[in-house]
C-alpha cells in the first residue's frame, strides 16, 4: 500500500467481500461446466468405439463380381447407396448397390466414341 491509500471503512470491506464471493461462485462455476462439456466429449469418444465394431459385425458379405482387368477408379456414398466407379476394356462403368443389403441396383456404362 502506498502512504496516500486510506483504509477502507467497514461498509466498503462488506461490497468488496461480497463482489469477491460472486468472483468465486462465477469461477467455480465456469470451471465446473467446462469439466462436465469434458466428460460428456470423453463419455461419446469411449462409447463410439462399440458402435463401429456393432456395425462392422452387422454388414452382410457380397461380391461385386467385376469383370477380370477392372480398376476401381472410385467409391461414393449417399442416398443409401454404393456408388463404385470402374474403368474396364477402355470404358468407364458405374456400378450402384444397396448400402444396407448390397444388392446390384444400376449399371451405367459409358464409352467415347469414335
Amino acid at each position: 500500500m502506498s502512504d496516500d491509500a486510506k483504509p477502507l471503512d467497514p461498509e466498503q470491506m462488506q461490497q468488496l467481500a461480497r463482489i469477491r464471493r460472486f468472483m468465486m461462485i462465477a469461477s467455480v462455476t465456469t470451471f465446473v461446466a467446462i469439466g462436465i462439456v469434458f466428460a460428456i466429449i470423453g463419455y461419446k469418444v469411449y462409447k463410439s468405439g462399440d458402435n463401429i465394431q456393432a456395425v462392422a459385425t452387422t454388414l452382410p458379405l457380397a461380391a461385386a463380381g467385376l469383370p477380370v482387368g477392372a480398376k476401381v477408379l472410385s467409391t461414393a456414398i449417399g442416398d443409401r447407396r454404393v456408388v463404385l466407379t470402374v474403368e474396364t476394356a477402355g470404358a468407364i462403368e458405374l456400378h450402384s448397390f444397396d448400402l444396407e443389403t448390397l444388392r446390384p441396383i444400376a449399371r451405367l456404362r459409358l464409352e467415347s466414341k469414335p
